[in-house]
């Protein structure tokens, strides 16, 4: 039995042979049946899209732009628009580094959102 027992888990068994399938069937057993029973714990990271309208474009470039309302942003300098940015694109595309941004105005001059041109990967 104990001899049985080191080669299946040594896996010296031919491809083919009666203790092969054996243990293929065991692991295919695990893997397909094992969630059942088993509770490994294992979730997708949640990511809660912004609440506000975010709409995305390709750019042609391998990058993307995104067209966040302003309502969505608050702050005047870079760092802190550059900030507000990643909290709206992250939970949508990732880890993205912001290229530049600018805003859209209505016909009165005031910023009713932002064009934001990423590329997605590290840095800012």
């Amino acid at each position: 039995m104990g001899k049985t027992v080191r080669s299946y888990l040594w896996w010296t068994h031919e491809r083919g042979s009666f203790h092969y399938d054996v243990m293929v069937t065991l692991i295919l057993l695990f893997v397909f049946v094992g969630p059942m029973f088993i509770d490994f714990k294992d979730k997708p990271a949640e990511r809660k899209p912004h609440p506000m309208g975010v709409m995305v474009q390709p750019d042609g470039a391998n990058g993307f732009v995104y067209r966040i309302d302003a309502r969505a942003v608050n702050g005047t300098s870079d760092e802190e628009l550059r900030t507000a940015f990643r909290s709206v694109i992250e939970p949508i595309a990732g880890e993205a580094r912001i290229l530049r941004y600018e805003p859209v105005q209505d016909t009165n001059g005031k910023t009713v959102a932002w064009r934001v041109w990423v590329r997605r990967g590290m840095g800012s």
